[in-house]
């Protein structure tokens, strides 16, 4: 047992610099990749349109409630309606469910648009 702690000891300061010195060379590897795999990467480029170009339409038409055509739906027992996309028409039951053509027609039944509706405000 004597003999083993004698030749550890002696030895013990080269397996110390021989891990240091492959920990380096892993390191310096590593490294070089990295450099090699950003290196190799093509830039993200993002380019805006020019406002004044004349392709793009700086007059935008906004739509009102009486504009909106398609499924309009509504409650028998409530007083709002909904767009059939909107959250609130798919908690409605089918059995109290009334359908509009449009948003005109549903406030000419007395309904209201809803307010957590997006797209009809």
């Amino acid at each position: 047992m004597r003999i083993i702690k004698d030749i550890w000891n002696k030895c013990k300061t080269d397996w110390f610099l021989g891990l240091v010195f492959a920990l380096g060379l892993l390191l310096a590897f590593g490294l070089g990749r990295l450099a090699a795999f950003e290196a190799s990467r093509t830039p993200v480029t993002i380019t805006y349109p020019n406002p004044s170009d004349p392709n793009i339409e700086s007059n935008y038409s906004t739509l009102t409630n009486s504009d909106i055509t398609g499924d309009i739906v509504a409650s028998k027992q409530g007083s709002k309606y909904h767009l059939s996309s909107c959250p609130g028409a798919k908690q409605i039951k089918a059995e109290n469910r009334v359908v509009f053509p449009s948003a005109a027609a549903a406030r000419a039944a007395g309904y209201e648009p809803a307010a957590n509706c997006p797209g009809l405000k």
